[in-house]
């Protein structure tokens, strides 16, 4: 047997030496970077592309691995109990809304998102709204005690019922969560926090499954909701994240801009609800506020009347919004004209200007398109090419679009515009942002709303007609 010497965070943080067995026999090597396994140690990951990223995996994991488990008697599916699950409340509206309801007792959910950008305050505030709810423990891998407190000072959180625990073992989490049974855990973040049974460090593939793992098993079998937080990169390279989704019950993705302060919480992922809800926060020095009306706030710099600016109606999760594009068309000095976008997917403008110059005769060879989505917001929806045909158009004209109107449809290649998905809840959204007019595919059907106009568009020629005929 070969043995060989691997790093292991201690219970007190500091580094230790531990001897590690490894069998000779099928080792299995794995990259700590995104978990791809080979019969072999190879110098560069063929899954993320790292380098020496591979380590052997453990051979006393494996063989545990290939024991026999207890033997379990199946169910017939028409006999399994139902009973409906008391959910609990985290008193942030959004947040609850976003996971189906409240958290499930027993349930592991996911919060993801870029460094910075507010997971960590809006979960602190969730541990501090509800002081009915019981003890919440709060356990900081990668800030100490002190840290946690003067955020939670400065946030106004700091409640008796909120336990701080400042602790990366996995193991004396679990026993001071059995010992305490709290209401709800919070483990900030997953990927600095490490078990004392895997020699591996903190934040690596093997680390982040075999923490995950056991917390799973104390809120299966104890019951207390966990709630994990996860850093991930633009790229999503980091292994916590990507490695839990298919652990968890709920995945919650929390982006924004460092730069804006929206926020937007949505759920990719949800055993216990829809996962197609959505919550829009701001946030400020006092920490994340709910924003009742996205749409309301969206809108409130516009500018009416101004050549270049179009309100697109789009649909976020299960919730209609209303996003202003703007749009900047104008002569370009360079060979290769720029194309800038911020907000969308830079192809989807580059088709939209190709679809435009041969069914709409436009012209945009030696212009400089540039198309933001106002607020922050960023959309992949196609129910957005028509706002954004529409905000090119009227910039490259220097022609106001129809005050009043709002924007809904899929631009083809064959220049038509489409259907999209609930184009009455669209309209009804259009219509309570005192909307007048809205510009829709032609097969949209008026719903006999006398306060809303519709301009039933076939294809962009129309669109043109639209833009050039009618006085802003």
């Amino acid at each position: 047997m070969a043995r060989r010497g691997l790093q292991v965070p201690s219970r007190n943080g500091s580094l230790s030496r531990r001897a590690l067995t490894v069998g000779r026999d099928n080792p299995v090597f794995e990259c700590t970077a995104c978990g791809q396994r080979s019969q072999k140690w190879l110098g560069r990951c063929p899954g993320c592309g790292g380098w020496n990223t591979f380590e052997q995996v453990p051979g006393e994991l494996r063989s545990e691995a290939r024991g026999r488990g207890p033997e379990v008697e199946p169910v017939a599916l028409s006999a399994a109990e139902l009973e409906d699950t008391q959910r609990v409340a985290t008193g942030i509206a959004g947040l609850d809304r976003v996971l189906g309801g409240g958290l499930v007792p027993g349930s592991v959910v996911l919060v993801a998102g870029e460094p910075g950008v507010g997971k960590s305050t809006l979960l602190l505030q969730a541990a501090a709204r509800r002081p009915g709810l019981g003890r919440v423990l709060y356990v900081s891998a990668e800030e100490s005690a002190r840290q946690v407190a003067l955020r939670a000072r400065r946030l106004g959180c700091v409640r008796d019922n909120v336990l701080l625990l400042a602790e990366p073992s996995v193991e004396a989490v679990v026993a001071t969560a059995r010992r305490l049974r709290p209401a709800l855990v919070i483990v900030d973040s997953v990927q600095t926090m490490y078990s004392e049974r895997v020699p591996a460090v903190s934040g690596s593939v093997t680390q982040v499954r075999e923490v995950a793992g056991q917390l799973l098993e104390l809120a299966k079998r104890d019951g207390p909701p966990i709630i994990l937080v996860g850093h991930v990169t633009k790229e999503g390279l980091v292994a916590g994240p990507k490695a839990l989704e298919h652990l968890v019950d709920a995945v919650l993705e929390f982006s924004g801009s460092s730069n804006h302060p929206h926020r937007i919480l949505r759920s990719t992922k949800n055993r216990f609800g829809s996962a197609l809800e959505l919550a829009l926060f701001a946030m400020s020095d006092a920490g994340l506020e709910e924003i009742v009306s996205p749409s309301a706030v969206l809108l409130a710099d516009r500018r009416a009347g101004a050549p270049g600016s179009a309100v697109a109606v789009v649909v976020e999760g299960n919730t209609p919004l209303l996003v202003e594009v703007q749009a900047l068309v104008s002569r370009s000095p360079l060979g290769n004209p720029r194309r800038v976008v911020q907000g969308m997917d830079p192809g989807r403008l580059s088709l939209l200007l190709a679809v435009l110059e041969k069914r709409a005769e436009g012209r945009f060879g030696d212009r400089d398109v540039y198309v933001n989505l106002v607020g922050g917001v960023s959309v992949e929806e196609p129910a957005l090419d028509l706002a954004v045909a529409a905000a090119v158009m009227s910039s490259a004209l220097d022609r106001a679009l129809p005050d009043g109107t709002a924007f809904f449809g899929e631009v083809g290649l064959l220049g038509e515009i489409r259907a999209v998905s609930r184009p009455s809840e669209r309209l009804r959204e259009a219509r309570a942002l005192g909307f007048s007019r809205c510009a829709v595919p032609a097969s949209v059907q008026s719903a006999g709303d006398r306060d809303l106009e519709l301009f039933p568009l076939a294809d962009v020629r129309e669109l043109a007609k639209l833009l050039q005929g009618i006085e802003s």
